[in-house]
């Protein structure tokens, strides 16, 4: 059972730490030309940090792991604190005129169902799935 928790953590490590790398680390983020080279600097910052942190929580899941649960329980609160994080953003933005999208970033998309108006943002729906697998990993070790 402790393998598929450590499967599952690795997933949602990947998603906050590496795949925003390929996300974040080009024109609709890093080198966006209409954001604010503070901004820009912020954004490269988060991503280098999350990857590090990623690299940490790999080394907890995989090597620090071995022989114990507790490592996974730390890698998994990295995870929540990331993620939570997130989600608390997105719930907050009003209160900094923030938002899920920019005209010349990753636009919202029509889900594979539901009413043709519908539009979902691309990070809120790949973090709730990233968000369900870390449930489910956190459910496997309070079940272990």
């Amino acid at each position: 059972m402790l393998t598929l928790a450590r499967i599952l953590l690795t997933l949602t490590v990947l998603g906050y730490g590496f795949a925003t790398i390929k996300v974040d680390l080009n024109k609709t983020h890093a080198t966006n030309p209409t954001w604010t080279p503070h901004a820009r600097f912020h954004v490269v910052w988060q991503i280098l940090s999350y990857t590090g942190i990623g690299v940490i929580s790999l080394y907890l899941i995989w090597i620090a792991g071995a022989t114990s649960i507790q490592p996974l329980y730390l890698a998994a609160a990295i995870s929540v604190a990331i993620y939570a994080g997130f989600f608390t953003a997105v719930f907050a933005r009003t209160l900094f005129q923030g938002g899920l999208h920019d005209a010349n970033g990753y636009p919202p998309y029509q889900p594979p169902f539901g009413p043709k108006h519908w539009r979902w943002d691309a990070n809120v729906t790949v973090f709730t799935g990233m968000s369900v697998i870390l449930l489910a990993a956190i459910i496997v070790l309070i079940g272990h």
